[in-house]
């Protein structure tokens, strides 16, 4: 992503309803895994580092981001370890790697995984989310640099060097009114990615956060049939 997409999020994303509804469903999931103890945990790919203070909760954290701009936003955030800006890091050290929103940025994300596998001990965790649908390819989707969005099926076949733990469409319950909003853009060629990543008023925002992030109840003892985004927990 370019440096102005990195400062509108790094603006929007302590309030706006899709960052933070994201980090309310990431954070059950991983609760759901049950870590004994305090972990080893590394955001790969930590942008504007929405997640960080969550992942605090489960152990002790690490960062890795190749963007100079969003880095120095990071180097903000108390009791970080290490960030890194490359892919030299530590070996059979983490028990959860979180990888949210990256893959549909690289060009060879198995290739990425299989680099982050030789990262995690044995038996951790990398939790993946990206977003679903090619059908659904837009401006936005070029503004932010995105190589492909993905279905179960195309994940799958990215992480089948790992054992799948779990996996689900999300963001399920606005599908409807956000396809809707999509497509409109997409059928004129609006690039509308600014208005989407700026937080909308208060009311609207705080519909659509209570929405999104209702489903980690969901989630808990279902797994959504679509959806606009698709996690997958694998394990080494």
């Amino acid at each position: 992503m370019n440096n102005e997409t990195f400062l509108r999020q790094i603006k929007n994303q302590k309030k706006h309803w899709w960052f933070q509804g994201r980090k309310n469903i990431i954070d059950k999931i991983i609760f759901r895994i049950n870590f004994k103890k305090n972990v080893n945990i590394l955001d790969f790919g930590s942008g504007s580092g929405v997640n960080v203070e969550m992942l605090k909760k489960y152990g002790n954290v690490d960062l890795q981001e190749v963007n100079k701009i969003a880095r120095l936003n990071l180097k903000k955030i108390k009791n970080i370890n290490k960030i890194y800006s490359s892919l030299k890091i530590k070996k059979n050290y983490y028990n959860l790697v979180l990888v949210a929103d990256v893959l549909e940025h690289v060009k060879n994300p198995k290739g990425l995984l299989r680099i982050l596998k030789k990262n995690i001990k044995k038996n951790g965790y990398i939790l993946i989310t990206v977003p679903a649908y090619q059908y659904l390819f837009s401006t936005k989707d070029k503004a932010l640099k995105h190589y492909r969005r993905y279905n179960k099926k195309t994940l799958k076949k990215t992480i089948d060097e790992f054992t799948l733990v779990e996996m689900s469409y999300f963001n399920t319950l606005l599908f409807i009114p956000i396809v809707a909003i999509i497509l409109f853009n997409k059928i004129l060629n609006i690039n509308f990615i600014k208005k989407v990543e700026t937080t909308p008023n208060f009311i609207i925002n705080k519909i659509f956060f209570y929405f999104f992030s209702f489903e980690k109840i969901i989630l808990k003892y279902l797994n959504f049939p679509f959806g606009l985004s698709i996690y997958a927990l694998i394990k080494k």
